[in-house]
């Protein structure tokens, strides 16, 4: 299972500094709307200058011009990118397309989706790489956002990524479900002691 850490406060440099402390227990990188939206692709080029080696992942939830989005992220350094599953269907492919002639992928998010299970079912055909499942920032903390978690996997063989308000307390009820992956942010990114919390959710999710 991989772990992956979102950066999303717009302090780049701080975010670059707990980055290398954390480095060994995080498998991708996720530089967060609030960074792009701060520091614009420099966010990007700056992870990509320090971290040559590891999957730097925009969230920069596109939903509108995905060839010109994706080409700009794409040159910035980024690996991955996010599209909005409520855009179009001609906007999805079309990133897809950019993305593929790049040699990026890209991660449909489904937060905004009409039906869940439907995009789902599409998203495969339309040349996405995976699927981004999760619970919006600023809804409360709760695990009710896994009761459509059938629906979404069942209707696709795509890896999928959970991201949520994950903790030591909630994380093994996540975790049970088998996602492909985790996206976890402030409770490592604010913790005392990053480092150390990431290890622990690390090692947590390489039990499974």
């Amino acid at each position: 299972m991989k772990v992956q850490v979102s950066f999303d406060k717009p302090d780049l440099e701080k975010a670059l500094s707990i980055a290398t402390h954390i480095a060994p227990y995080a498998d991708i990188f996720e530089i967060g709307t609030l960074l792009i939206y701060h520091h614009g692709v420099k966010a990007i080029q700056s992870f990509r200058q320090a971290f040559p080696q590891k999957t730097i992942f925009a969230d920069c939830k596109i939903a509108d011009r995905g060839k010109e989005a994706v080409t700009l992220f794409a040159q910035a350094g980024a690996d991955w990118v996010t599209v909005m599953a409520g855009t179009g269907k001609e906007v999805i492919h079309t990133s897809c397309t950019t993305a593929d002639n790049l040699n990026v992928k890209v991660m449909l998010d489904l937060l905004d989706a009409s039906s869940v299970a439907q995009s789902a079912l599409e998203a495969k055909n339309l040349g996405v790489s995976a699927l981004l499942f999760h619970q919006a920032s600023d809804e409360q903390e709760s695990l009710t956002f896994l009761d459509k978690w059938d629906m979404v996997k069942e209707n696709t063989d795509l890896p999928i990524f959970i991201s949520a308000k994950i903790r030591r307390e909630t994380a093994q009820e996540i975790l049970h479900v088998n996602p492909h992956g985790i996206i976890i942010g402030r409770s490592i990114t604010d913790a005392e002691n990053p480092a150390q919390e990431a290890q622990y959710f690390y090692e947590l999710a390489a039990k499974y």
